[in-house]
């Protein structure tokens, strides 16, 4: 019986431990084409920042800065604080607004290079895995602007490194900078806690289990819940509203999200061009040999992947770790290209670089003149549109401001619809002479009510007058939102409504009618 039980232990050992199958091969030589890569991604970027204009996003981001706390309805304290750094340092400056993205594009370049490297990547493999990396429609978009997804970019590729570190050694204590991103992710948004769940799902699956059991695994959560507990706490305190959020993405009630969407997302967010490589890396990692020890890693995405497609989140959610894959792939796409026809099969690559890759800097990227950009444009990039025309979308309110009687215009606001029109109206409405604006929409509802003898609003961003009427005894149409160009975005052509007679006072109505949440 004691035989028995001895050859199942070891048979048991065998199938928990990578290492025992097969040792993982040696990191590659250290490479300085990823540092090029990334040099050369941060360059274009802020060159490019000043082109466009703030997306709505960022004028939101300026406003929670300007009344900073440890959380808010959508996301933590994280990029508010960059924000209100970077407008205290250069008050209106967009490229000061954006450096920190364009800084983290760049880091990112080098993390997944990085992995490529820790899975034994030679020289042309990371630079080909930084390449892949630095055009990735991911790192473009989202280090043009500043968002809270570019903040998540760098900490799950962070952790993700750390834990390709730790598959490889079997030592534990490379959990502690797992759990050192995840906490500093959720002072940013809560889903670095998917990437967790993910990483532990994924090591329960295809080992090494043992890493569940581990005291180091543990201190790592300490870590992430003690980083983490401020804005932890911020939520609990208020009942959790970035749950109220992630039930209205779910219900489709903003860009990017649902499945259909998150299914198309994959395909796309890296690059077409990218697909082929990311999903050679997913099947290698769950059936090559050599790389046994990282099986946890392939697991990790699949199962990422299932929850957000499951709950209808937003499709790039996952995002980072399909840069994770196609470091994998990178490595085995430079040692296809240098067998047999050598010639034929770099070509290929470059060929397909060029056809699929390029494309993303005229789609993601403000290369093209604003006042003629094409729509398919914003048909595949939302946000290229979100980012034109706030002046005019100011000026527009501004002219049926100035066409009210002086007692109105003394008792007016402006009342929007959501985040990124109020964040227009403080960036440019006090040079145009507009009064403060007023939302309901995620965190803009905690921010301040209009005063009680505000009788008068300037509403946008209501297709319909229905709800307006319901707080106002007349409500008429006052004009249309002119942004002087033929962009397809949330605002353009929409209609302006003057509101008068308040039929209730704005402490009653505020917190229980005005509120939503997207």
């Amino acid at each position: 019986m004691d035989v028995a039980e001895s050859v199942a232990d070891r048979r048991h050992a065998r199938r928990d431990e990578p290492s025992a199958v097969a040792a993982p091969p040696a990191p590659g030589p250290r490479s300085r084409g990823p540092w090029l890569v990334a040099g050369a991604v941060t360059l274009v970027l802020l060159l490019l920042s000043t082109r466009y204009g703030y997306h709505r996003d960022e004028l939101y981001f300026l406003l929670c800065g300007r009344h900073l706390d440890w959380g808010y309805v959508d996301q933590g304290p994280l990029v508010p604080a960059l924000a209100r750094l970077a407008d205290t340092v250069a008050p209106g400056s967009l490229v000061a607004l954006r450096t920190p993205s364009a800084l983290i594009a760049g880091a990112c370049v080098l993390v997944v290079a990085a992995i490529a490297r820790d899975l034994g990547a030679g020289r042309g493999a990371q630079s080909f895995a930084a390449f892949l990396a630095g055009s990735s429609g991911l790192v473009l978009a989202g280090g043009h602007l500043l968002s809270t997804t570019t903040v998540d970019m760098l900490v799950w590729l962070v952790a993700a490194r750390y834990a390709v570190r730790l598959l490889r050694t079997g030592d534990a204590r490379w959990a502690l900078g797992i759990g050192l991103a995840v906490g500093v992710g959720m002072l940013n948004k809560l889903l670095p806690a998917l990437l967790a769940v993910g990483l532990l799902a994924g090591i329960a699956i295809a080992g090494p289990r043992r890493l569940l059991r581990d005291p180091w695994v543990y201190a790592a959560a300490a870590v992430a819940l003690l980083l983490a507990a401020p804005t932890l706490v911020w939520q609990a305190a208020h009942g959790f509203p970035q749950l109220s959020v992630a039930a209205a993405i779910s219900g489709g009630d903003s860009s990017y999200s649902g499945r259909l969407d998150a299914l198309t997302l994959q395909f796309v967010i890296v690059s077409p061009y990218a697909v082929p490589i990311w999903i050679a890396g997913l099947v290698a990692l769950l059936r090559r040999p050599v790389w046994r020890a990282y099986r946890a890693l392939g697991w990790a995405w699949l199962v990422v992947f299932a929850i957000v497609l499951l709950a209808g989140g937003k499709g790039y959610y996952d995002a980072p770790l399909l840069l994770v894959l196609a470091a994998a792939g990178a490595v085995l796409t430079v040692a296809w290209a240098a067998r047999g026809s050598t010639v034929l099969r770099r070509g290929l690559l470059v060929v397909g670089a060029l056809l699929f890759v390029a494309p993303n800097a005229v789609l993601l990227l403000p290369t093209l003149p604003a006042d003629r950009l094409p729509a398919f444009v914003v048909d595949v990039n939302y946000d290229a549109g979100e980012t034109i025309g706030w002046p005019a979308f100011a000026d527009s309110l501004a002219a049926v401001h100035r066409a009210l009687p002086a007692e109105q215009r003394q008792r007016a606001v402006v009342l929007t619809g959501n985040y990124g029109e109020a964040g227009a109206v403080a960036r440019y409405g006090p040079a145009r002479g507009l009064p403060p604006a007023y939302s309901g929409h995620n965190s803009m509802v905690d921010f301040g009510r209009p005063p009680a003898d505000a009788d008068v609003a300037i509403a946008v961003g209501w297709e319909r007058p229905d709800q307006l009427r319901e707080w106002f005894t007349d409500v008429t149409l006052a004009g249309r939102v002119d942004q002087r160009v033929d962009v397809d975005n949330d605002e353009n052509g929409g209609p302006i409504w003057l509101c008068t007679g308040l039929r209730r006072p704005w402490a009653e109505i505020w917190r229980t009618e005005v509120r939503h949440a997207g």
